[in-house]
C-alpha cells in the first residue's frame, strides 16, 4: 500500500505552487498569485499532519498484510515475487493530484510528479527521524543556474562540442541537501623553528647573519556551524567546494520552502560526520595559529597538539543546483550553490582538440629552433 504525500496548491486556482527565491514567496505560474511562507503554513498545516498520519497508518496496514500472508509453516502464500535486497530503501507514494503511484528512495522528502508535474512534499519522511532545525531557501532560480553552467562552458577550448550540445542543461535540479552543522572549540599548542636573515657590508666583505628562534603559539579557536553534508549520495568534495553559505539568511525549517525542489533527509549519522567536522576544525585551527607566527624569513612547524571540544549540532537543509550527466561512458557532476552561485564541475577533454592545439604550438616552435640551429 502506498503512503500518502501532499502538495501545495494555489488557494485561488488550485494550480501548483513553487517557492521562488527572488521574491521569497510561493508563486502560482497559472494565475500569478503569490503567498508568504507563513500564509501557506497556516493553510496547509492540517493537510501536512493528515499526510504524516496516513503514512504511519499505511505502514501499519502494510505490515499487517504481510503478517496475514504468512502461513503456519512461515511461508509466503503468494504467486508473485517480492523485492529482494534491491528493493530495500524504496517506498511507494500516491500523488494527491493525479493519483499516480510513485516509487521513490526512502530518503526523498520532496520531488515532483512525472505525470502531472505537481511539486510533492512527503512530510512523513521526517516523522521517523530528526526534523531539520533550519534551512537556507534557494535564492537563485533555475534560469540563473542554466546561465551559470553555459558561462562555465565558455572559453573551454578543449571541451568536446558534442558534450555541451548533448549535455541536457535544462535537466538541472534544485536539491535541498542535508547537512550537519557543528559548533565547537579547538585548543591548539604549536611549536615552530623560525629564522631571520640580515646582511651587512664591512669593507670588502658582505656579511650574512642568520638568527634562529624557537616559536611557540597557543590559543583557542571557536567554530560555529561547520558544515558536513549528511547524504551518502553527494560527493564530499563537491559539497565542500560550493561553500561557504551565508548563515545570516537561514530560517526555521518549514516544508513550505520545498515545493519546486527536491529534498533528501540525512542517511549519514551525526557520529560519522563528526569525524569530518573534527578534521576541518583541526586544519583550520592549525592554519589560523600558524598565520600568527609572522615576521620570519622561514617558519617550519616542528610540533603541534590540537584538542577539539565538540559543542552543539544543528540539522539543516542547504540549497544546491545539481546536474549529473554521462558522456562516453563516464559520469560528470556539476553543483552550484543555490544561494551564492559558486559553481564546481567536472569537464572532459577532447583529445583530438588537445593534439590539434599542441601541433599548432609545437610545430612553429620546432621550425624556429631548427632555423636557429641551422
Amino acid at each position: 500500500m502506498a503512503s500518502q504525500i501532499t502538495n501545495y496548491q494555489c488557494p485561488a486556482c488550485t494550480g501548483p505552487l513553487q517557492y521562488a527565491g527572488d521574491s521569497g514567496k510561493l508563486e502560482c505560474e497559472y494565475c500569478g498569485s503569490s503567498f508568504t511562507v507563513q500564509e501557506i503554513e497556516a493553510l496547509f498545516e492540517e493537510k501536512e499532519e493528515a499526510a504524516i498520519e496516513a503514512t504511519a497508518e499505511a505502514a501499519a496496514e502494510e505490515a499487517a498484510e504481510v503478517e496475514e500472508q504468512i502461513d503456519s509453516d512461515g511461508e509466503y502464500e503468494t504467486s508473485g515475487d517480492y523485492w529482494d535486497l534491491e528493493g530495500e530503501g524504496l517506498k511507494a507514494y500516491n500523488c494527491p493530484s493525479c493519483g499516480a503511484e510513485l516509487i521513490l528512495d526512502e530518503t526523498t522528502a520532496a520531488t515532483s510528479c512525472p505525470y502531472c508535474g505537481n511539486p510533492s512534499i512527503i512530510p512523513g519522511v521526517f516523522s521517523q527521524t530528526l526534523k531539520p532545525d533550519c534551512l537556507i531557501p534557494f535564492k537563485l532560480s533555475k534560469d540563473d543556474a542554466v546561465r551559470a553552467l553555459k558561462n562555465y562552458y565558455k572559453g573551454k577550448k578543449l571541451l568536446p562540442k558534442a558534450f555541451a550540445d548533448q549535455n541536457h542543461i535544462e535537466e538541472i535540479k534544485g536539491v535541498y541537501v542535508p547537512f550537519w552543522l557543528f559548533d565547537g572549540q579547538a585548543d591548539a599548542d604549536m611549536q615552530f623553528h623560525g629564522t631571520r636573515v640580515y646582511s651587512s657590508v664591512r669593507g670588502d666583505y658582505q656579511l650574512t647573519t642568520t638568527e634562529h628562534y624557537r616559536i611557540r603559539r597557543a590559543g583557542t579557536v571557536d567554530f560555529n556551524m561547520i558544515p558536513v553534508d549528511a547524504s551518502s549520495k553527494m560527493p564530499d568534495n563537491h559539497m565542500d567546494a560550493v561553500e561557504p553559505f551565508d548563515y545570516s539568511q537561514m530560517v526555521d525549517f518549514s516544508t513550505a520552502y520545498l515545493p519546486g525542489y527536491m529534498a533528501n533527509k540525512y542517511d549519514v549519522s551525526v557520529e560519522e560526520c563528526a569525524k569530518r567536522a573534527d578534521e576541518r576544525a583541526i586544519n583550520s585551527a592549525v592554519s589560523m595559529v600558524q598565520q600568527t607566527a609572522s615576521g620570519y624569513a622561514t617558519c617550519v612547524l616542528e610540533a603541534k597538539r590540537v584538542n577539539v571540544r565538540r559543542g552543539g549540532v544543528k540539522y539543516a537543509l542547504l540549497p544546491v543546483w545539481m546536474l549529473s550527466t554521462r558522456w562516453r561512458g563516464q559520469n560528470y557532476l556539476f553543483a552550484m550553490n543555490g544561494q551564492t552561485g559558486k559553481l564546481i564541475g567536472d569537464l572532459p577533454v577532447d583529445m583530438g582538440r588537445f593534439w590539434g592545439w599542441f601541433a599548432k604550438i609545437a610545430l612553429p616552435i620546432a621550425a624556429i629552433m631548427a632555423l636557429l640551429m641551422y
